[in-house]
């Protein structure tokens, strides 16, 4: 059985606060970093979108020189953002700064509100599932090939030469998110990683979905994406699952309680049990939380475990009291 991988999702308002975490993450033996990929964010009365809000991948390149061993990912980068081109250049780049630490997080993109403020265009969900297919088709290309060539219907590239090639052979690992039909298909053709999260419609998260959506919602996902990556002619286990999760722990029995029904209420779920069987939100006692992992590793498979942090000293407390009990 693979052994899960811990991230810590670094936050991006303030790059001494985000540099801090990623050497603590470094120093504690979480697996990686992670950021997210917006241009800005708005999230109701939680942060507004004058806020900051710190460029994902020019991120990480810093963080790449400030730390020895974490993985570096995103949790995920839109690919309508950067070129697929720019972005096999930028993601080669950062993989030889970090010495091998890179993995790739994509996805379709979503947020329609950041799309049309910086003047990007923002087509039908079929559409962008599309581009972010040949977008990894040319990714892939240039990570591997000599002289990368590809004419899509999106996108296209003519000998463009790519070095230095990516330290990792053959190349990075790719994570990609999503949970509709369509981006699974593309997810079983191209990705090492899943990372499930709640469909999105309208260019905007649906609370009601959200809501919705469960640790057998979860599972339901992974069953598909072993049968599709079957069909795409790869073993049924190739791709690992991730979701995330804010995480809320403390020594004290229900002192973590109070603070995750509050976030897990801001994301649209209303009551405790909904939120106990929430896959993007978990508290308790490390005992508790050790559990709870547990039961997501043996009953939903997941292996991967992107984690927003809730709690003072809750990184420091995570690490000397989880940690160990998955090594």
């Amino acid at each position: 059985m693979l052994k899960p991988k811990f991230h810590v999702m670094l936050p991006q308002r303030d790059f001494a606060k985000t540099r801090a975490i990623a050497e603590a993450a470094d120093s504690l033996g979480y697996h990686g970093v992670g950021l997210g990929d917006h241009l800005f964010v708005h999230r109701g009365d939680m942060q507004m979108p004058n806020e900051p809000f710190l460029e994902c991948y020019t991120t990480l390149a810093a963080i790449a020189a400030l730390t020895e061993r974490v993985t570096l990912t995103q949790v995920v980068g839109a690919i309508s953002f950067r070129s697929p081109a720019l972005l096999a250049k930028m993601t080669s780049t950062l993989d030889n700064i970090s010495d091998g630490r890179f993995e790739l997080g994509i996805g379709a993109g979503w947020l329609r509100e950041e799309y049309e403020a910086y003047g990007y265009p923002y087509p039908s969900n079929a559409e962008r599932i599309d581009q972010l297919d040949e977008g990894l088709q040319i990714i892939k290309a240039m990570w591997t090939q000599e002289e990368p060539s590809f004419h899509g219907r999106h996108f296209h590239i003519d000998k463009a030469y790519n070095f230095p090639k990516p330290v990792q052979k053959p190349h990075p690992k790719i994570l990609i998110g999503g949970s509709g039909r369509k981006i699974l298909e593309v997810i079983a053709r191209h990705a090492d990683i899943v990372n499930i999260a709640p469909a999105v419609t309208e260019g905007r998260i649906d609370p009601i979905r959200w809501a919705r959506f469960s640790k057998d919602s979860v599972k339901a996902k992974a069953e598909t994406l072993r049968q599709l990556a079957v069909v795409a002619g790869r073993p049924a286990a190739a791709i690992e699952i991730s979701t995330s999760s804010s995480i809320f722990i403390s020594e004290k029995p229900g002192e973590a309680e109070t603070t995750a029904l509050r976030a897990a209420r801001a994301m649209g779920i209303p009551t405790k049990e909904a939120a106990r069987n929430a896959p993007g939100v978990m508290w308790g006692t490390p005992a508790e939380i050790r559990q709870e992992i547990r039961s997501r590793i043996d009953q939903v498979g997941i292996t991967h475990f992107p984690l927003y942090f809730g709690s003072p000293g809750g990184l420091e407390l995570f690490a000397r009291e989880v940690l160990p009990e998955f090594r």
